[in-house]
């Protein structure tokens, strides 16, 4: 087993690890946008510094289609951090940039056919506890990494890591990924030495009782950390203690949802380690149509559309409405399968699979309530009482295309209010 596993594993590399032409070409082409903001800071006199993050800085870049390179204006403390955004969109003339709202707003720009650069702007600071915003602490995450992972052998457990994380949808700390950040897949691979060794510890941690990692040894112990760490980044089952900053959890996006889900890839891995684990999955929906046909369900294919800013804040939302969505329909149908995908744009499709349900039980008002009961029992037939309240079997008859339109017309204030601006079905 562990032979076929090594072989994987170098199958993988051989795919995931960029090769040097294109290291070279991505840092030829970022020297030259680095070259233009540094001559327009000095330009304009500002009292700032660029620097280069992610995952390029720290040399666990994995092979993609496009790649996103961090670039970081780091600012002295003298700058309000109201101005720091306006500032940056200056530094950054002569260069066609899109922007992008955040709790700090930061610059998108498109240097080459598969290369994009997101301009941050943060503040320089000499403490953790100076930092107003999370990116703030981007500089210490960068030399931390490149000082204590050197060896090529380790940078290529980890862009195992990344991959793996990557094909089974646990990478990214984003609202509608709610995953691993790369910073702290780095950290994880880091503290544990291999990629199968973190496996094997995810496979067998209890999700109920909260895994604690000090890779710094900053507390004394487990009540230290859940004393010195701000309580709503405590809900992760993995709490992750940031080696630059020991108040901060570095997992706290990872919810339980996603850390379940990707606990049972690394046990189905471990049984059977094959290389489609690397390999994001493709759904496939008429598979999937024929399969509920076959089992007499209902298939039902959506496109939800939003009208919030593309990336993190329009898939929260569309990732909340799909939950919310299925919530109200789990009332009268059982949901057999469901699926939710969005790549970064204003709409995302999901699918459901259901069977509606023979009937659903409407809670009532209880028998000594008079004026009530003969109200309900004037509205609903097959009444029953159960702990001296009324209880009315209701028979289900619509499809879940009926009640998903229906639905959504008797709710466009709630839906509009949700960020939701378009609903239709598909297939």
């Amino acid at each position: 087993m562990k032979k076929n596993i090594n072989s994987v594993l170098k199958e993988v590399l051989e795919k995931v690890k960029p090769s040097k032409q294109e290291l070279n070409e991505i840092s030829k082409t970022l020297k030259a946008n680095l070259k233009r903001v540094e001559a327009n800071i000095k330009r304009n006199r500002i009292n700032a510094d660029v620097f280069v993050g992610g995952s390029f800085a720290k040399r666990t870049l994995i092979k993609k289609d496009s790649y996103d390179i961090d670039v970081f204006i780091r600012f002295d403390k003298k700058y309000k951090d109201s101005l720091l955004s306006g500032i940056t969109e200056k530094l950054l003339h002569g260069i066609r940039t899109q922007r992008i709202h955040g709790s700090r707003d930061y610059f998108k720009a498109r240097a080459a056919e598969n290369l994009f650069l997101e301009f941050v702007p943060v503040r320089r600071i000499k403490n953790p506890k100076q930092a107003e915003n999370v990116t703030d602490l981007s500089y210490s995450h960068v030399n931390y990494i490149r000082k204590k992972v050197k060896s090529e052998k380790l940078l290529d457990e980890i862009r195992l890591a990344k991959a793996f994380c990557y094909a089974n949808g646990a990478y990214g700390a984003e609202s509608y990924v709610q995953g691993f950040s790369g910073y702290g897949l780095e950290l994880l691979i880091y503290h544990y030495k291999t990629f199968i060794k973190f496996v094997k510890a995810v496979a067998k941690m209890d999700v109920n009782k909260k895994t604690i990692i000090d890779i710094e040894k900053h507390h004394k112990n487990k009540s230290h950390v859940l004393m010195d760490i701000n309580a709503a980044k405590l809900q992760s089952p993995v709490i992750l203690v940031d080696p630059t900053y020991k108040q901060r959890n570095v997992l706290a996006a990872l919810s339980v949802e996603t850390f379940r889900k990707f606990q049972r890839t690394c046990r189905d891995f471990l049984k059977k380690p094959l290389i489609n684990f690397f390999e994001p999955e493709i759904i496939d929906l008429s598979k999937i149509e024929s399969d509920a046909d076959r089992r007499g369900y209902e298939f039902i294919l959506l496109e939800i559309k939003t009208n919030r800013q593309e990336g993190d804040i329009a898939g929260s939302k569309l990732l909340k409405f799909h939950r919310h969505l299925c919530k109200e329909a789990e009332r009268f149908f059982d949901i057999k399968a469901k699926g939710f995908e969005y790549n970064k744009g204003k709409t995302a499709r999901v699918f459901l699979v259901a069977e509606v349900k023979p009937f659903i039980l409407i809670t009532g008002p209880l028998v000594t309530q008079i004026k009530h009961t003969k109200r309900f029992r004037n509205m609903y037939k097959n009444i029953s009482v159960k702990n001296s309240r009324l209880y009315a079997k209701l028979q289900m008859k619509a499809t879940l295309e009926t009640f998903i339109k229906k639905w959504s017309n008797k709710h466009r204030k709630k839906i509009a209010e949700m960020g939701i601006i378009g609903l239709r079905v598909l297939g």
